[in-house]
C-alpha cells in the first residue's frame, strides 16, 4: 500500500514564509504542504507568492531540496462579482508548484451563479492539472456537505471536488450517513483537525474557533474515526490545526506541526 499523503496546511503555521513552511514540513516528517497563494482575510499577513518571482524561486528550490510535494493551493472565493478568468495567474502558479488540488470557497448566495462559476473554474483549471474542491463552511454560501455536493454535482465537471474539513463538518451539522452518496472521485483530499465542545450558537464564535483555535486530531469531540471510515480509503489529508494559544505561549511552528502529525498518525493507527 502506498503511504497516505499527509500535508501541512498553511493555517497551521501561518506565521511562516513559504520556504520556512516547507523546511518545517520536511523536519517534522510530512510528505506535502499546502500553499496559500491568496490570503483568506484582509487582516492576515500574506507572503505574495503570485506577485513575487524571487519568493517563488526560493520556495521551489526548498521544495526540490527537501523532496516535499505541494498538495493544494488556496484560497479562491466565488463571489457575486467574480470573473473566473481573473484566477488564471493563480492557477498558473499552482501548476508551477506541482499542486493537484485547489481550495475554493463559495461566497455567492445565488447558487445558480455559484454553480456556473465553479464549472467555469473547473474548465480553467483543467489544463493546469488542478482539481477545484468546494469547501463547505457554515458561514458561507456553501454551508454544509449537502449544499456543496449539490453545487459540485450540478457543475458536472470531472475535475470538480468537495472538500471535507473535519471542523466544518462538525460545525455545519453535516451527517456521516450523507458522505457515501458523494462519488469517491469527488473526494480527493480532506482537511483534518479536531474540535472541542458543543457547537456554539454564535456564528462569529464558530468562525473565531475555525481560524484560531482548533484541537489536534484525537484531542477533541469529533468522531474522526467515523469520518475517516466514511471517506475514500487512504484519502490524502491536509492537517489544518490553527492553535493561536500555543503560538502565543511560544510553542514553535515546528513543535505545532509535529504535534499535528504525531496525533494524526495516532488516530490513523486506530483505524
Amino acid at each position: 500500500m502506498s503511504e497516505r499523503i499527509l500535508s501541512l496546511a498553511a493555517l497551521t503555521v501561518l506565521e511562516l514564509s513559504p520556504p520556512e513552511m516547507v523546511e518545517v514540513a520536511a523536519r517534522a516528517g510530512y510528505s506535502h504542504v499546502g500553499l496559500r497563494l491568496v490570503p483568506a482575510t484582509p487582516e492576515e499577513y500574506h507572503f505574495p507568492l503570485v506577485g513575487d518571482p524571487g519568493l517563488r524561486r526560493q520556495t521551489l528550490q526548498r521544495l526540490r531540496d527537501t523532496s516535499i510535494g505541494v498538495l493544494d493551493v488556496e484560497i479562491l472565493r466565488l463571489k457575486p462579482d467574480t470573473v473566473v478568468a481573473d484566477f488564471d495567474s493563480v492557477l498558473a502558479v499552482g501548476a508551477e508548484f506541482g499542486a493537484s488540488e485547489l481550495l475554493v470557497a463559495g461566497n455567492d448566495a445565488d447558487e445558480a451563479r455559484q454553480t456556473d462559476n465553479f464549472a467555469a473554474l473547473c474548465d480553467l483549471a483543467k489544463p493546469y492539472g488542478l482539481h477545484p474542491h468546494l469547501e463547505f463552511m457554515p458561514w458561507t454560501a456553501a454551508r454544509n456537505l449537502e449544499q456543496a455536493a449539490r453545487i459540485v454535482a450540478a457543475a458536472g465537471r470531472e475535475n470538480g471536488g468537495v472538500l471535507v474539513d473535519a471542523f466544518h463538518f462538525d460545525r455545519s451539522a453535516s451527517r456521516l450517513e450523507d458522505l457515501p452518496s458523494v462519488p469517491a472521485a469527488r473526494l480527493r483530499y480532506a482537511q483534518l483537525c479536531d474540535v472541542a465542545g458543543p457547537r456554539p450558537e454564535d456564528m462569529a464564535e464558530i468562525l473565531r474557533q475555525a481560524r484560531n483555535e482548533r484541537r489536534f486530531p484525537g484531542d477533541g469531540d469529533c468522531d474522526l474515526l467515523g469520518l475517516l471510515r466514511a471517506l475514500p480509503t487512504g484519502i490524502a489529508l491536509s492537517l489544518e490545526v490553527p492553535t493561536r494559544h500555543l503560538l502565543e505561549q511560544g510553542v514553535s511552528a515546528l513543535q505545532r506541526a509535529q504535534m499535528a502529525l504525531d496525533k494524526t498518525r495516532a488516530v490513523l493507527a486506530r483505524l
